[in-house]
């Protein structure tokens, strides 16, 4: 919106944002008009100093200026075409400019005895002008003429503004004058054939709307009059309380008027924003375009195959003018018969042939549910009619604003909604609501009331109506409370909307095309431009819309997907059912995940065609077959950890191992091995753990199973030299010696005096008290360490924290046995465990000083209840579940559990250089604390 001012200064405003966008300073003296030349993103401008000036809005350089006139310049008009400007001024002069010889002033037109206050050019006719001047006279010009055509006189005082009709069919012009009075002329009659009165100022704007059928007037008196541009009959008075009104400017294709004040300036939007439009259910569309109504056939549409969202190249017939300016239009329920609606009339045609049928007064007008049958609303009257002829009218007691049709009779009024029946006009519900719009769906059990900022959807129960009014006690001031039940709200404006089935289709406010139903919104598409509803066709499965242009898009929406959520809300699951198989397989998900949100998962994993979302729903409904052959086909480690915790759930323990072994899940088979007392699955997960380098679930493992030399050996391999020498020297005193060396190997190639300070027990026995004692010790503790003992023998194993070994040892010796179990132990190896038993595995007893006795080594299976079970713990369901495996899967649970791991990737070394409180993964079996 380009603002010319009084202190010299031009402003650009961006309207939308109320931006101030660019500042030109002209000159120090009044700019008295400016105008837009957008082919060349120019701004002209005219001021008291008598020069013109160009300027790039882009750029805000200065691209020209010179002096136009002799006195103040007064009006600018653009040519649409041709590079030419005109200019009047105070000269009395007005002159064409041509930019493209350097502004030539090509004409001088002479004529008129005072100032020249506007020029106007002829939209009609480019080569014609008019021009009004304080001498009280317009002028009409011809480019290329020095004399004007004609003139028109008729004001008793200056005249200020003038204006040209934008329509086709009237040769009208319009102007206004000091003498307050506007005056409507037909310039090819040279007649004037109306004179507007109202004004208490001289009158300093006038224009034709060139969209709307109305004339707009603006005065010094602070007013703006919006007159009807074929009654002349004053429509409304705009005063915002800005001071004098100076001018205003209108956009051909928009409803925006721009008004320029003494105080500032405003845009206000004038008419209806919805094109007057209306669809039928076999695709044919009556609009109306200014007073012309059109027709197009959706049938005729060559290309049926048009992409979403794609512009349909439509037939446009013409059908005739209407007697009045359409506001708004509809078709009835069977499409038979069409309204029209303007002026605070309505007629109605018939659909095909535009013969009209029936006429009136009304301020609406609203079709019911039947065919035949519509309500019009008169002030606070409302009467109904049937075919055509009055049936009845009545008075609602809260008055009534707005009225709606559809399934009941919707009447807005101050204190809120009113539903009306339309038989009888009893009252069946009154809301405390203000609605925007009302819309039923076809069997009338749906209702959608839109607001400003939400909208809600009622079910209306015409069973509890009728119940009610057999029992009129029941019945209370505001109707019948059980006739509506809330389904939802809706925090989202609706702009226009339909309904499919249960399924509410609508526009919003940001321009998205959404459905709802039942509770669930689902987006369709994000459109470019706002888009108005013009209805479905089911047997297309198309939704069509169209802008306030006429440009008509369609958006594939499948019948039967509506139809299956339809039945589905209603759960009507043998209707759903049948309707599913004419679903196409890529719609299946978006009915999956509906149906899911609805809470009806059994069904979503039946329809749904999606892995992922098949694998979540088969976890969430513990259906561990179907959730096995997705795992197995994606190969997904989070999956099969997933499935391992849902078998684990469901006590499938044999499942849970082969899913963890998938998942390379170490950690959970540690806990699943250890929970069930499975010695064999412990000590293959040391083996495998070990050469995939998971040496801290390795290291757990050899422990638990009391196969220290592993261990240690662990240990030593990964350079925990220090860890590796202190356990020994706990455990196993006879390969300290050997671990001390190593020790002082790695230690001597960082500090040789640290490593010369290690003692060996070997060299320094005098340094480890009673280290003989512990290597006996040792060997009297072998034979309990290589044993495995059934799970079933838990509660009588001894505590460790209980033993004292020495005194066992002392005992022993007394007894005579100590020297024949010692020489026992020489050759004995660790039992291979039977994988047909669980087993649960000695763990090593402390076997070091007297000093260190009371301190228990870290607990073992054997000192945790929790760490091993009885195997009467486990229970029969922990065999494999009946499930139809690949070929490559393994079925039987005796094979090589090493097998299991060969197809592993190898991980990132995850050895004990880390830090010493991840030795065991547990802050319970922290070694370094012993």
């Amino acid at each position: 919106m380009l603002a010319s001012l009084y202190n010299g200064n031009v402003h650009v405003w961006n309207y939308e944002s109320q931006a101030l966008v660019k500042t030109f300073e002209v000159t120090d003296l009044p700019v008295r008009t400016a105008k837009f030349v957008p082919r060349k993103n120019w701004i002209v401008t005219g001021s008291d100093d008598m020069m013109l000036r160009v300027f790039n809005y882009n750029t805000l350089e200065r691209v020209h200026g010179f002096e136009a006139h002799s006195d103040y310049l007064r009006s600018i008009a653009v040519h649409p075409s041709q590079p030419y400007i005109l200019t009047s001024s105070d000269d009395m002069l007005i002159k064409l400019w041509d930019w493209e010889k350097k502004w030539l002033c090509s004409q001088i037109f002479e004529g008129h005895t005072h100032y020249v206050m506007q020029i106007v050019i002829n939209p009609k006719d480019n080569n014609q002008f008019a021009s009004a001047s304080l001498d009280r006279t317009i002028k009409v010009w011809q480019l290329g003429s020095t004399t004007p055509n004609f003139t028109l006189e008729g004001h008793e005082k200056g005249v200020n503004c003038v204006d040209y009709f934008h329509g086709g069919e009237k040769p009208y012009l319009i102007s206004g004058a000091d003498d307050r009075l506007v005056k409507i002329w037909d310039y090819q009659n040279k007649t004037c054939v109306q004179t507007l009165e109202g004004h208490a100022q001289n009158i300093s704007c006038v224009g034709f709307h060139p969209e709307l059928p109305i004339i707009l007037t603006g005065s010094e008196d602070g007013t703006v009059r919006i007159w009807q541009a074929n009654t002349y009959r004053l429509e409304s008075t705009l005063n915002y309380g800005l001071e004098r009104v100076w001018s205003m400017a209108m956009l051909k294709g928009s409803n925006n008027v721009a008004l320029g004040y003494d105080e500032g300036s405003i845009l206000i939007k004038l008419g209806r924003e919805e094109p007057a439009m209306s669809m039928d259910a076999n695709g044919k569309i009556i609009f109306a375009k200014h007073s012309e109504i059109q027709q197009a056939n959706l049938k005729n549409i060559a290309d049926h195959d048009a992409k979403d969202g794609e512009r349909l190249p439509l037939a446009i017939k013409d059908m005739g003018p209407c007697e009045m300016f359409p506001q708004t239009l509809s078709h009835n329920p069977n499409g038979r018969f069409v309204v029209v609606c303007g002026d605070g009339e309505y007629i109605i045609y018939t659909a095909m042939a535009l013969r009209n049928k029936s006429f009136g007064s009304a301020q609406e007008f609203v079709w019911a549910s039947d065919s035949s049958e519509y309500a019009i609303r008169d002030g606070n009257k409302i009467k109904i009619f049937k075919n055509f002829k009055e049936r009845k009218s009545f008075k609602p007691e809260y008055g009534a604003e707005n009225i709606y049709g559809g399934h009941l009779l919707g009447v807005k009024s101050v204190s809120g909604l009113g539903f009306f029946d339309w038989e009888s006009t009893d009252l069946v519900r009154r809301i405390e609501i203000q609605p925007k719009s009302i819309y039923w769906s076809d069997s009338g059990e749906l209702c959608c009331i839109a607001t400003e900022e939400s909208f809600f959807i009622l079910k209306y129960s015409a069973e509890n109506v009728a119940r009610a009014q057999e029992t009129p006690e029941v019945m209370t001031e505001d109707g019948i409370e059980d006739a509506f039940d809330v389904c939802g709200e809706i925090e989202d404006c609706v702009k226009t909307g339909i309904w499919v089935g249960d399924c509410f289709i609508y526009t919003n406010a940001v321009n998205r095309l959404n459905y709802y139903v039942g509770g669930e919104i689902v987006t369709i598409a994000h459109l470019d431009r706002t888009m108005y509803i013009l209805g479905y066709i089911p047997k297309d499965n198309k939704l069509y819309l169209s802008d306030k242009d006429m440009n008509v898009v369609g958006y594939s929406l499948l019948l039967s997907v509506l139809e299956y959520q339809t039945a589905v809300m209603r759960q009507d699951f043998e209707t759903a059912k049948q309707v599913l198989p004419t679903i196409p397989r890529e719609q299946r998900n978006r009915v999956a995940h509906f149906l899911e949100k609805q809470g009806f998962k059994q069904q979503a994993l039946v329809v749904s065609c999606d892995p992922e979302h098949r694998f979540d729903l088969a976890i969430q409904l513990s259906e561990l077959k179907i959730a096995y052959e997705i795992a197995s086909e994606s190969e997904s480690e989070q999956k099969w950890k997933q499935l391992a915790e849902l078998a684990i759930s469901k006590c499938q323990f044999q499942l849970a191992q082969e899913c963890l072994i998938n998942a390379q899940d170490f950690g959970g088979l540690l806990l699943l091995a250890t929970s069930a007392g499975d010695a064999d699955m412990i000590l293959r997960l040391a083996e495998t753990s070990a050469q995939k380098g998971k040496n801290n679930v390795a290291f757990l493992a050899y422990f638990l199973l009391g196969r220290l030399e592993e261990g240690i050996e662990l240990l030593c391999s990964t350079g925990r030299y220090p860890e590796a020498a202190f356990m020994a020297r706990t455990y196993l005193p006879s390969h300290v010696s050997k671990i001390v060396k190593l020790w002082k190997e790695d230690l001597g190639k960082v500090n040789k005096k640290a490593a010369d300070s290690l003692a060996d027990p070997s060299e320094y026995e005098n340094l480890f008290p009673e280290f003989q004692e512990a290597l006996q010790a040792e060997k009297f503790l072998k034979r309990e360490r290589v044993q495995m003992k059934p799970a079933s023998q838990y509660k009588n194993v001894q505590h460790n924290a209980e033993r004292d070994v020495f005194e066992e040892m002392k005992a022993a010796k007394e007894e005579g046995s100590l020297d024949s179990i010692l020489a026992a132990v020489e050759n004995l190896t660790f039992n291979e465990p039977s994988a047909s038993k669980p087993m649960v595995p000695s763990v090593p007893t402390f076997a070091a000083s007297p000093a260190s006795v009371s301190s228990p080594p870290p607990p073992g299976p054997a000192d945790r209840p929790s760490a091993a079970v009885s195997s009467a713990a486990v229970p029969p369901s922990a065999k494999a579940p009946d499930i139809d495996k690949k070929e490559e899967v393994k079925k039987d649970k005796d094979e090589d559990f090493d097998d299991d791991f060969d197809d592993f990737d190898q991980d990132d070394d995850d050895d004990l250089n880390v830090d010493d409180d991840d030795l065991l993964n547990d802050d319970d079996d922290d070694l370094l604390d012993d």
